[in-house]
């Protein structure tokens, strides 16, 4: 029984060790970026709600894509008022995962790795890691996000823009919020033509 709880307690503490190290990764998340703006400058009251077309409307994720762009807009000037709202904003995002184009293509999509192993032999035990594992590096996704805001009062769009991403991230809570603030950059007064708006992603625990 002893023995048994020490590989439990080990399996818990190396899976703890493995999952914690990549709690410290930070990347840079290159956005191209196109904006197309109709305002000179934020108004005195920048309050707006969220808009849905008709088939955000029957989207459960809608709401959950809105709390993500919500911290770009804030940052951007942008206060939401559902009860007094001088814009409406309409927020989109696409995702299209894809085969890598710098895997391996000997390799295909698994590598080397595994699951923990543990041996005892007297005194001595030994830990193992087998596999094989899906790589990581296979797979590359596409996102873009969209951002319009339209003036209530006349029902004329004044702000749109876009961003797009390539790149092996996972986590759309993480990278779509990014993308968000990289859309948001230049509000209201946004560089003409497509650029290139980078954003620092994730926080460094060392």
């Amino acid at each position: 029984m002893g023995r048994t709880l020490f590989v439990l307690r080990f399996w818990r503490l190396a899976a703890l060790a493995v999952l914690l190290s990549g709690c410290a990764s930070t990347y840079l998340l290159d956005n191209q970026v196109q904006s197309f703006s109709q305002l000179g400058a934020v108004p005195a009251q920048p309050t707006y709600r969220f808009e849905r077309s008709l088939s955000q409307q029957a989207d459960p994720a809608q709401q959950a894509l809105e709390a993500l762009a919500d911290p770009a807009l804030y940052k951007a000037g942008l206060r939401r008022d559902d009860a007094a709202p001088r814009y409406s904003v309409q927020v989109g995002a696409r995702t299209e995962r894809s085969f890598s184009p710098y895997s391996d293509p000997y390799w295909g999509p698994w590598g080397w790795g595994g699951g923990w192993g543990l041996g005892f032999g007297g005194r001595h035990f030994g830990l193992g890691l087998g596999g094989p594992w899906p790589r990581t590096d296979s797979y590359w996704f596409h996102r873009e996000v969209s951002v319009i805001v339209r003036e209530l009062a006349s029902n004329r769009v004044v702000y749109e823009t876009h961003a797009s991403n390539d790149g092996p991230w996972f986590d759309n809570r993480s990278v779509l919020p990014a993308m968000f603030e990289a859309a948001m950059q230049g509000f209201p007064n946004p560089p003409q033509g497509p650029r290139r708006v980078d954003i620092q992603v994730g926080r460094s625990s060392g």
